[in-house]
């Protein structure tokens, strides 16, 4: 099982450097920053840009995957976005995955004085989105006319250093979302239900990754396909509590078919509140455990 860190976008660079250091340092086998203009109670504080913290973190890790955790199409239009993730892969001699999702409807979205989706028009306007960034990042050039987005003779040199181009992460909960990452995904990402009790969470989990198979079965994909990556910090547990309870929630994923799963790194109170002592007793002790297993 693969382990994955989450670096929020919050702190000064000389302040978030030694921390994508030492993800690399510690074992980790991806780190990713949120991509967002501003995140629920950490809106008014401190907030970078994910593209260049990335671009930033590539240049100073040499080995660790990277990625958005995750984009989305509330504030970014896919012609100027693909050229910002092809300079992403070739900086990062192609370490980068991209992490996509259909986009919530909050700050993100009032910020830019536009009115919220429904859900059904947010996962219609995903999958075109996810569509166009396949075409404008394998293609030479694009034309694409849409509901949603267009471009017109769109170019892509020089191309991804992966070919056809760099893995899409592609984060679903619910069957028409899923069907996004069934049809363009290397790997699928599930935060689970929305819950209080954690039982009741680890229970929906299992229950998402049956209807996630049933939607592969539908495009005519084995799971062995795609990989399957879990967000531990949406149950109503923070992962990163103790060693304990991070060696226990990674099990308990690998046991529900996960081959990867993501934590947060620990601040120094509210959300992802926790001690940095826990997730280097974690890179320690249970990472090579994980990785061996």
């Amino acid at each position: 099982m693969r382990v994955g860190i989450v670096i929020l976008p919050e702190d000064r660079w000389w302040a978030a450097e030694p921390k994508w250091r030492a993800a690399e340092e510690y074992g980790f086998a991806h780190a990713w920053t949120y991509d967002h203009l501003g995140w629920r109670d950490l809106v008014d504080g401190p907030w970078f840009s994910a593209v260049p913290t990335l671009t930033a973190a590539a240049m100073v890790t040499s080995r660790i995957r990277l990625g958005t955790f995750v984009a989305n199409p509330n504030f970014r239009h896919p012609v100027p976005f693909a050229r910002e993730l092809l300079t992403l892969d070739d900086v990062s001699d192609g370490r980068f995955m991209l992490g996509v999702g259909a986009g919530g409807a909050g700050y993100d979205t009032t910020v830019l004085g536009a009115q919220p989706l429904t859900p059904s028009a947010r996962t219609a306007r995903f999958g075109e989105f996810v569509e166009l960034l396949d075409r404008l990042l394998i293609q030479e050039r694009t034309t694409f006319e849409g509901e949603w987005f267009s471009a017109q003779e769109a170019r892509s040199a020089p191309g991804c250093v992966q070919r056809p181009r760099m893995p899409f992460l592609v984060a679903a909960n619910g069957p028409k979302a899923m069907d996004v990452a069934a049809r363009w995904g290397s790997g699928w990402v599930t935060t689970g239900p929305a819950t209080e009790d954690d039982e009741t969470w680890w229970a929906g989990v299992a229950k998402t990754v049956d209807v996630f198979h049933e939607v592969l079965d539908r495009r005519g994909r084995s799971p062995r396909s795609i990989d399957h990556y879990l967000n531990l910090d949406s149950s109503p547990v923070y992962s990163l509590t103790s060693a304990e309870r991070f060696r226990d929630a990674a099990c308990r994923a690998r046991e529900l078919g996960f081959t990867d799963v993501i934590s947060h790194w620990p601040r120094s109170h509210g959300v992802y509140g926790g001690r940095e002592v826990v997730l280097e007793q974690v890179a320690a002790e249970v990472l090579p455990d994980l990785a061996s297993a």
